[in-house]
């Protein structure tokens, strides 16, 4: 009952009423933490909740990472599911109102959505009375923000941190760039796609004695 409550808050609508939707009830969340810290096994879920209560969702990721081939979200723990793929020119909120308005909006790699497509997903909260899940990094592996990101925490009615660990066993919060060696990787393009190959999540104090070294 509880978790069935908890679907109905983030979608707007109410069981005593069979379900109907209300849009000032619609938010956007903001789901964010270092590598590893379960952000696409965590939209999965969500997803799985929804559609479970006959609910339609909708799932994106960015173009830009094609490390589960192109349009796909995976997990590391083995879940997958298809998704609509977004570039810098699309049009989040023209797709989704194209696609007949589902229940629930989910947005994998939100790190690299513009500042004008985080503007289109709060005006499918605010005029479509769609809920949007947004999951993503803060920070780069210079400790500076995405662009996305920025936004996000700018405009989200949500703000959600999810967890993940330092190998000293602190909470971390940075994502530290590595070579082939796992030596730090301390200049280059602030998009670098890869996976525990390229990046580990490291606590803000092992992220500056690496830059410090």
């Amino acid at each position: 009952m509880q978790q069935m409550r908890l679907v109905c808050i983030a979608s707007g609508t109410s069981p005593a009423d069979g379900g109907k939707k209300h849009p000032r009830m619609a938010q956007l969340y903001f789901y964010f933490g270092a590598m590893n810290a379960g952000k696409s096994t965590t939209l999965l879920q969500a997803s799985f909740n929804y559609r479970e209560r006959g609910m339609r969702t909708i799932l994106w990721t960015a173009a830009v990472d094609c490390r589960n081939g192109a349009g796909r979200i995976g997990s590391r723990i083995g879940l997958e599911a298809e998704a609509h793929a977004f570039a810098a020119e699309t049009d989040l909120f023209g797709a989704v109102e194209a696609a007949g308005r589902p229940d629930c909006v989910l947005v994998d790699e939100a790190q690299f959505l513009s500042a004008d497509q985080v503007e289109q997903l709060a005006a499918v909260v605010d005029t479509l009375g769609i809920p949007v899940l947004a999951y993503g990094l803060r920070t780069d592996f210079q400790g500076c923000l995405f662009a996305g990101s920025q936004r996000l925490l700018a405009l989200a009615d949500k703000l959600v941190e999810l967890k993940a660990m330092c190998a000293c066993g602190r909470k971390a919060t940075m994502n530290l760039r590595v070579d082939s060696l796992g030596h730090p990787v301390l200049l280059g393009a602030q998009t670098e796609i890869g996976g525990n190959d390229r990046y580990m999540a490291v606590c803000r104090r092992h992220f500056s004695e690496a830059f410090a070294a």
